[in-house]
Order: C-alpha cells, then sequence, then structure tokens
C-alpha cells in the first residue's frame, strides 16, 4: 500500500498530527500493515517537500498538525483513479526463492514448498479467524482489507500445490546411474566388476 496516498486519504477527514495519524491508519487496515511513527514523519516530510500537505502552528502540547493541499487533493483524486499495475508492486519474493531452489545445488525444493505451504496455511486460518471477529459496519474497511489478504493466501496455496505438482512431472524417473569408471582407475574397475557379479547371482 501507497503510505503517501494513505496519508492523503486520510488528511482529507481534516488536520491530523503524526500519532493520529497513525492511529487511524491502523484502524482503517485493522492493523494488518501496522506502520511505525518515523514512517509517518518521513513520509509527511516529503509530502510538505513536494506541497501536498502543509503543517499547522503547534498545539499547546507542542504537536504539529499537518492539512492537505489542493495539489494534495489532486494527486490524492488522480491515485483514486488510476488502476494499480501488478508492475508497481513488490516483486514476489515465494516466486524467486523457489525459482533460485531450483538451481541451487543441495537444496530440497519440495521441503521448501511445503514448509511455505504449511505457514500459509496457518496465516489464512488466523486471517480467517479475525474476519469474523466481528461483523459492526464500521469494521467493514478493514474487513475488505483482510479479504484481500485471503485471496492471497489462498492464491498461494493454490500455486504451491501447482509447483508441487510440476516438481513431481518434472523429476527423474528413478535414480541417476553411478557414473561410468574412468579408464586406468583400478579401485573404479574392480567395483563395477563386483557389481556385475551380484547383478548375475
Amino acid at each position: 500500500m501507497s503510505i503517501r496516498h494513505g496519508l492523503l486519504a486520510l488528511l482529507e477527514r481534516g488536520q491530523m498530527y503524526g500519532y493520529q495519524l497513525r492511529a487511524a491508519f491502523e484502524e482503517s487496515t485493522g492493523s494488518t500493515w501496522p506502520l511505525n511513527i518515523g514512517q509517518v514523519y518521513t513520509t509527511l516530510s516529503r509530502l510538505e517537500r513536494d506541497g501536498l500537505v502543509r503543517p499547522l502552528p503547534e498545539s499547546e502540547a507542542g504537536q504539529r498538525p499537518y492539512e492537505i493541499t489542493d495539489a494534495g487533493r489532486a494527486d490524492l483524486a488522480l491515485w483514486f483513479a488510476t488502476p494499480i499495475s501488478r508492475t508497481d508492486r513488490p516483486r514476489d519474493e515465494l516466486a524467486i526463492k523457489l525459482a533460485l531452489a531450483l538451481t541451487t545445488p543441495g537444496v530440497d525444493v519440495r521441503a521448501v514448498v511445503q514448509a511455505q505451504r504449511s505457514a500459509t496455511m496457518r496465516a489464512l486460518q488466523e486471517l480467517t479467524r479475525l474476519k469474523y471477529g466481528s461483523e459492526r459496519p464500521e469494521d467493514l474497511p478493514w474487513r475488505l482489507v483482510l479479504d484481500s489478504m485471503v485471496f492471497q493466501a489462498e492464491a498461494e496455496v493454490r500455486w504451491l500445490d501447482h509447483c508441487e505438482t510440476s516438481l513431481v512431472r518434472h523429476q527423474p524417473s528413478g535414480p541417476a546411474p553411478p557414473p561410468a569408471p574412468r579408464a586406468g582407475d583400478a579401485d573404479a574397475r574392480d567395483a563395477a566388476r563386483w557389481a556385475g557379479e551380484e547383478a548375475r547371482r
């Protein structure tokens, strides 16, 4: 999620200072994407630099609220109107991990797949529990966030099943034959001769 546009959307509701923005962000997303206060103030500084928010005078308690500018409203409206492209999203670390596991000697790829599936299933169960934990109308925004995460977890489990099926389909049908003995290697010749005698018994 764009923290930048998340904060702009919250400031569209009204003036807020850093800790209010963090609390409102986490409440809106059901704490599924927790922010630290450093992220909030770093983002506010960049938004101020870009002319999208402006700081207001400090309160008596020393808290400095921010408000959205007209340029910020235009930027936020454009964000809401523009579909999210998959190329704009972070790289899929799991897909990269499995691709590398396939080409890294000594890695048990099926064990990697099974470990990930177990972890994803546990996460899916927890998300489902949270989803049905409350049916209040005001919880709809974060329930929709949870729905998105549930669907992503379900898709990941299906993809992992597909990966495992592909591994089974493409693995060698039997154990690899032993390497042929090298000419002049007496030990190898003796081993080959012994194996032949055992096979004839």
